[in-house]
């Protein structure tokens, strides 16, 4: 005689409990971590980078120990792909935040410059990508030169001159309180380049100060360098943009671009006619921290 079994009531397959998170793992997740501190490597230069880049999309649990690895030392992941590598941030309080301050005095002694400096980096973040449109594309590449940076600041600076003129503003602040000074006054009153006896630039002048900015972000994986046209050339790398997505909300990066001095064609930007506008924001400077 046969007996049949109901296999209605047999117990359902349990699904496999996931593999343990080893030494190894660990070791792999934090390599992942160390790559992305290091600003100017890209996934494409280092197969190792580019496998665990590949791991961190493909294996979840693997992703989610190396995003925990970056929190916990002060880290925001931004983004990982092939294109970025592991993009990070450092939070404000981070061992491995450079403050925009910090920056700025060690790059100048006199706070009217460090005020300059930050300018500067607004500058070239509103000339590198002017448009939303322009931060949304990850095949975007900005475009910016050093003179050119300085050109787009003084075109700025022309217009908030005559909107100033047209409403009667002070433009003779106390001599002895230079905080109250527009930044459009402090940049005009500066001298463009400058030059040392040995005809080099001066390192106070407005071309000078871009030109360090410029230098900071090519040091922190932020601008390549195409050529020496125009006080020097630069493009944008997919780290930058990452970057400037966040500080593209400022109120700073807001009425910069309001100004409407940056129109974009090929990626390159160029100079419209003065307009009336409205005063850049006072103190204004980057509001994220960079590596």
């Amino acid at each position: 005689m046969t007996t049949h079994h109901d296999t209605s009531w047999a117990p359902e397959t349990e699904p496999a409990a996931p593999a343990p998170i080893t030494p190894a793992d660990v070791a792999d997740a934090a390599r992942l971590v160390s790559f992305g501190l290091q600003a100017k490597l890209l996934p494409a230069r280092d197969a190792e980078y580019a496998e665990l880049v590949r791991r961190h999309r493909d294996d979840p649990p693997f992703a989610r120990l190396a995003d925990a690895i970056a929190t916990g030392m002060g880290l925001v992941v931004l983004e990982v792909s092939p294109r970025a590598g592991m993009a990070v941030a450092a939070a404000e309080d981070s061992v491995f935040a450079v403050r925009m301050g910090d920056y700025s005095r060690r790059a100048a002694s006199e706070s009217t410059d460090r005020f300059l400096h930050g300018l500067a980096h607004l500058a070239v973040a509103a000339m590198a990508f002017p448009r939303p449109e322009d931060l949304a594309d990850d095949g975007y590449l900005g475009r910016i030169t050093v003179n050119g940076v300085d050109s787009f600041v003084r075109q700025a600076c022309r217009r908030l001159e005559e909107q100033a003129t047209t409403e009667g503003a002070n433009t003779d602040p106390q001599s002895d309180a230079p905080g109250l000074e527009a930044a459009w006054r402090v940049w005009a009153r500066r001298t463009a380049t400058g030059a040392t006896k040995d005809a080099r630039r001066l390192s106070g002048s407005t071309i000078g100060i871009v030109a360090k900015a410029v230098m900071f972000l090519v040091d922190s994986g932020f601008l390549q360098k195409v050529s020496d046209d125009a006080g020097g050339t630069y493009r944008t790398t997919a780290r930058y943009q990452l970057q400037v997505r966040d500080l593209a909300g400022s109120a700073a990066m807001a009425e910069l671009l309001d100004l409407g001095v940056v129109p974009v064609s090929d990626g390159t930007a160029s100079l419209l006619p003065p307009d009336t506008t409205d005063e850049l924001v006072a103190d204004a400077g980057l509001p994220f921290h960079s590596l």
